[in-house]
């Protein structure tokens, strides 16, 4: 039995630039849905990514986004003051 090749979607993978990519919009988003596909990839691999990758680097700055991003929330002035500055603006 022949097997199909995979779609484009199918093989897409975390290159270095994705997880930069998934990490920044975490950060100014704090929604794992939306930094996943903004990234081009799935909620559920990005999931899979920081499982197979826990204790590094990943990891850490997944939290720290997280965390930073709560903070802003919680005292809005003070999360702009401390926020890198946007490459769009």
């Amino acid at each position: 039995m022949e097997q199909k090749p995979a779609s484009p979607a199918a093989r897409a993978h975390w290159t270095p630039a994705r997880q930069r990519l998934f990490l920044t919009t975490l950060f100014e988003c704090g929604s794992v849905a939306r930094a996943a596909r903004a990234a081009g990839m799935s909620p559920s691999s990005a999931h899979r990514l920081r499982r197979r990758l826990a204790g590094t680097a990943f990891d850490r700055d997944w939290s720290h986004a997280l965390t930073l991003y709560a903070r802003a929330l919680a005292d809005p002035i003070a999360g702009h003051l401390h926020a890198p500055a946007s490459a769009h603006g």
